[in-house]
């Protein structure tokens, strides 16, 4: 669990985003917000190939 030290003067606000950007980098928030609701298998799947599909389609076509 990632934790902030505040300084002497520092304020709450600071520490707040400081915090934030902790949880992002460590991928925390979103494993949190994934786990929230129960997604069936073929839920998971269809919503995977749907982004691979959004992935491919923004790299463009393939020159070999």
């Amino acid at each position: 669990m990632p934790s902030v030290k505040l300084r002497v003067g520092e304020s709450i606000d600071k520490a707040l985003r400081i915090l934030k950007k902790k949880l992002d980098k460590e991928g925390i928030m979103k494993t949190a917000k994934a786990h929230r609701f129960y997604d069936k298998p073929s839920v998971k799947s269809r919503a995977k190939s749907k982004a691979a599909l959004k992935y491919k389609k923004m790299k463009g076509p393939a020159f070999f």
